[in-house]
């Protein structure tokens, strides 16, 4: 989310790097909530891209969400100054445009885990969970994990990359140079912090019946069961999801206002 880009630039961008990033990394993201839910892993490609479509269309709009309402926040806080955002400035934005996405992510995430446990196509399982019952359900932890995912991709890249250029000129002379520490810094802060909500958000998904998991906290409680280690399971390849994204998305954005 850029403060140079138009409302509809910042859009295009977002939602063009989050179907990009689902279309590349939709394995990872199978893995990681198969672990979740106590499900076994596959290398069939046929169940590792089951539910690409929903997923697609979940970070395209979540992202092109963020992107546009970062934007338009990181305007308004800066209310016409020319300078830089404050990190809490630049780490607040992200927080909120995540929150925002949640409303639409988390029913298309829904979708997207119905399809991975039981199969079928797209438009019969939007019916099975088109209830007021079932829609939001694990939104908490979606708006709650959206949130700082946001902030870990969008603000943490920027902030890292502008403090290595500053204080180590020699080694960082470029962007480039120092995006990949940026992204490993990013996907962690983005990963770890958040594997616990998700990790519920995505059990209380796959149990839309309640038959194991019932309210956010009555989930929460029900996976400390086995220990905190339990609300860290699949999060190896959530991490190696998310430093893979943060690279591509901060690179495309930062494309997409042409600087390099």
């Amino acid at each position: 989310m850029s403060t140079k880009l138009n409302e509809l630039q910042n859009a295009t961008v977002g939602m063009t790097v989050g179907v990009i990033e689902v279309l590349c990394l939709q394995p990872f993201n199978y893995c990681k909530n198969a672990l979740q839910q106590g499900q076994p892993l596959t290398l069939d490609p046929r169940k590792l891209y089951r539910g690409v479509g929903a997923n697609a269309v979940n970070m395209g709009s979540c992202t092109m969400i963020q992107f546009a309402v970062g934007g338009n926040l990181k305007k308004a806080v800066l209310g016409g100054e020319d300078r830089a955002l404050k990190t809490y400035e630049e780490m607040g934005t992200g927080i909120a445009a995540g929150v925002v996405s949640a409303f639409v992510g988390s029913p298309l995430e829904l979708v997207m885990i119905q399809q991975q446990r039981k199969g079928g196509n797209a438009l019969e399982t939007i019916k099975s969970i088109a209830t007021p019952n079932h829609i939001l359900r694990g939104w908490v932890g979606a708006a709650v994990r959206e949130g700082l995912w946001t902030c870990g991709y969008l603000s943490i890249p920027p902030i890292v990359r502008r403090n290595l250029r500053e204080m180590y000129p020699e080694k960082f002379d470029s962007d480039a140079k120092a995006r990949v520490p940026a992204a490993l810094l990013g996907g962690l802060f983005a990963c770890y912090l958040t594997q616990p909500f998700d990790t519920v958000k995505t059990c209380m998904q796959g149990d839309i019946e309640r038959a194991k998991f019932g309210t956010f906290s009555q989930t929460a409680k029900k996976i400390a069961e086995d220990g905190f280690t339990a609300f860290y399971r699949g999060a190896t390849f959530r991490y190696g999801r998310m430093v893979c994204a943060v690279f591509m998305m901060d690179t495309l954005q930062v494309r997409a206002m042409g600087r390099q």
